[in-house]
């Protein structure tokens, strides 16, 4: 399958805002420069339909765009081009399996991202990453919510959870998952599933990993709360700074008390328990 790539013109703190914005449209994946936001979608059954929903988000931030269809099979050259290691402190790192091993960090993640989210360049990402760093995973049933490439799943699981079940509703990352927990050594603690929290019949999680959009999270808060056991832990990201205050009032209502808040760029990552 081909893909469309979008182009967005904009300062890095205003890509920010632009992949937040376009979250809900069915890009999968979002490269982040120094002068461009590039934004990859399957080629949909309609173009002019999408484009015209991108032209209502970003013409009131007076960003404009460019559209060019990209062969598929050309995916690999693009991301191995820009995909480089990155650390979280000595805690993690993260690199793709044409990379080195890495030294220094306490748990090493091969993520071959394809086209699918989350390789932990991303603040969402890594500070999701920063938070899990502080919590015990040892012997613990884990929901990855909306995993993209398995990369929070794969960490859990190196943490020692026992159980986790990762949910995606985009067939490559549904498959990326599957490739990466294989790759890892960690496929009989990671359970993939495609679709929505529909298809997620578990319940009684000990912790709960929500790296996605605002108003993907917003909506699901109350499902989140009853697949929570009593005592559990909510991680949520995918948050504008800017979104914090709706964010938290929506999370008090469903019965979630903020513990701890990250902030890294324009993005903000909350643990509520």
């Amino acid at each position: 399958m081909n893909y469309l790539q979008y182009t967005f013109p904009a300062a890095p703190d205003l890509q920010e805002i632009l992949v937040a914005l376009l979250g809900d449209l069915p890009f999968d994946t979002f490269e982040e420069g120094s002068e461009n936001l590039m934004a990859f979608v399957p080629m949909p059954a309609d173009v002019a339909a999408l484009s015209a929903e991108v032209q209502e988000i970003v013409e009131p931030l007076g960003v404009g765009f460019s559209v060019q269809e990209i062969p598929y099979q050309n995916w690999n050259v693009i991301w191995e081009s820009n995909f480089q290691p990155i650390t979280v402190g000595d805690f993690c790192g993260v690199r793709a399996d044409f990379h080195a091993p890495m030294e220094g960090v306490q748990h090493e993640i091969i993520i071959n991202p394809k086209m699918a989210f989350g390789t932990g360049h991303h603040e969402t990402t890594h500070m999701v990453m920063q938070l899990m760093a502080d919590l015990d995973f040892r012997e613990k049933r884990v929901f990855d919510f909306g995993c993209g490439t398995g990369i929070l799943a794969i960490l859990a699981a190196k943490l020692g959870a026992v159980a986790i079940d990762a949910v995606d509703i985009e067939p490559p990352s549904f498959e990326n998952t599957l490739e990466n927990a294989k790759i890892n050594g960690v496929s009989d603690a990671v359970h993939a599933l495609l679709g929505d929290l529909s298809v997620v019949e578990g319940s009684g999680y000990d912790i709960i990993l929500a790296n996605i959009n605002r108003g993907v999270i917003l909506d699901a808060f109350p499902t989140l709360h009853q697949k929570l056991k009593q005592g559990g832990i909510l991680l949520i990201s995918g948050i504008l700074k800017t979104d914090r205050d709706l964010v938290l009032a929506e999370a008090l209502q469903h019965g979630f008390s903020p513990v701890q808040t990250l902030e890294k760029g324009n993005w903000l990552a909350v643990r509520l328990h």
